[in-house]
């Protein structure tokens, strides 16, 4: 018999996961057979329901190409996710003569020389271009099936890190679980898509935060003039939060791209809900003065108490390989989350590193520290 609410709708599993992407090296928890067996046990379940329902032939259709489609994806990606990714949006149209496409060729040849991966719709455009860059060795793909347009290009056709898919959601949700920070190029309506879509998942809490670049051509006006758009619009309509600007940067600089992506990692490593609590991993953990200090500047996004550094949670022990690092453990009001990104950008320009702290895996292999030598600007954090 089906479960149901008070109001006599089907239950639909309220304690599901978040989407948390991995973080850094070997962060895919060890999860217990049994947990897995009640997974495995639910989805079966959901099948049965479907079968006793009487659920249409094209209903059906839908839900077993989701299925295979975000099952084979997960496999693909499985052995790559000690390895951090970044994915390269943009327009499949265009041309290799094009400033954008140098941009985006520059930008993913410096993310692989940085030990990362370079994930993209693998067309042609800046999909390509950002192919080109990182080589066949440092690139994924996650190609769209269409009519027209998304031919796989010749960088990664062929190669066992390629995935097709049929469905724009199933491509997007494997976008967002599976990558580190997000790049985006000039593009057309389904560039403007994924962007926007990333912004609201980080908005809402419904991802961890990521650094999200919106990177143009050199002297480019297309994202300032989105931007302009955003804070007539939507900033002073009320529409968003002035804070809310902080989950992106744009530029039309590569190595300003780079850097905000590389700085994003230097003292932050990874975050986690454990009941009430938000739980920052770092790389490094601020001293007395500097917990004072963000004490003072952010306890507007307190749900109650205040900061406190500690080691793991014992809901952590699922993940092993993060336990040496320090926690930045608070109570967080779950949304206010343009001010928690500051609070990140806060901790990488102000922390210091010493002592070994901040070795961790940045890409190239758990041992590699090489965003610790980056430095970060002073974030700039509108007021409250």
């Amino acid at each position: 018999m089906e479960s149901a609410g008070a109001d006599g709708r089907e239950d639909a599993n309220s304690a599901t996961d978040e989407l948390r992407p991995p973080q850094g090296a070997g962060a895919e928890p060890a999860v217990s057979g049994r947990y897995v067996a009640d997974l495995i046990a639910a989805i079966h379940d959901s099948a049965d329901k479907l079968a006793r329902g009487h659920t249409s032939r094209g209903d059906l259709k839908i839900l077993s190409r989701t299925l295979r489609e975000l099952r084979y994806a997960f496999k693909v990606f499985a052995p790559y996710r000690r390895k951090r990714k970044v994915a390269v949006f943009g327009s499949a149209r265009t041309t290799p003569g094009d400033a954008c496409f140098k941009q985006a060729l520059e930008f993913g040849r410096r993310m692989a020389e940085c030990g990362w991966f370079v994930v993209t719709g693998a067309g042609g455009g800046i999909m390509e271009a950002g192919h080109q860059g990182a080589g066949r060795e440092n690139s994924m793909g996650l190609n769209i099936l269409l009519p027209f347009e998304q031919a796989t290009n010749p960088v990664v056709a062929g190669d066992p890190k390629l995935v097709h898919m049929k469905y724009f959601f199933t491509r997007k949700l494997v976008f967002v679980k599976e990558s580190n920070a997000i790049c985006l190029l000039p593009g057309g309506f389904g560039t403007l898509d994924e962007g926007l879509e990333v912004l609201t998942l980080l908005q809402t809490g419904k991802r961890d935060m990521v650094p999200v670049v919106f990177l143009d051509q050199p002297g480019g006006t297309y994202w300032r003039s989105f931007m302009d758009f955003v804070s007539r619009h939507l900033l002073g309509g009320g529409m968003i939060a002035a804070q809310d600007r902080s989950l992106l940067k744009v530029t039309d600089k590569v190595d300003e791209a780079v850097a905000e992506i590389r700085c994003f990692f230097r003292i932050y490593h990874s975050m986690r809900y454990v009941r009430e609590k938000t739980v920052f991993r770092l790389n490094a953990p601020p001293d007395k003065t500097a917990l004072e200090r963000i004490g003072d500047e952010f306890s507007g996004i307190l749900a109650k108490g205040g900061f406190s550094i500690r080691g793991p949670l014992s809901a952590e022990r699922d993940e092993p390989e993060l336990a040496h690092l320090p926690r930045l453990v608070f109570h967080f009001n779950r949304r206010d989350f343009g001010r928690l990104r500051q609070l990140i950008d806060w901790l990488n320009a102000h922390v210091e590193i010493g002592g070994g702290a901040a070795r961790f895996a940045a890409g190239a292999g758990p041992d590699d520290s090489s965003e610790s030598t980056t430095t970060c600007p002073d974030s700039e954090q509108p007021d409250e």
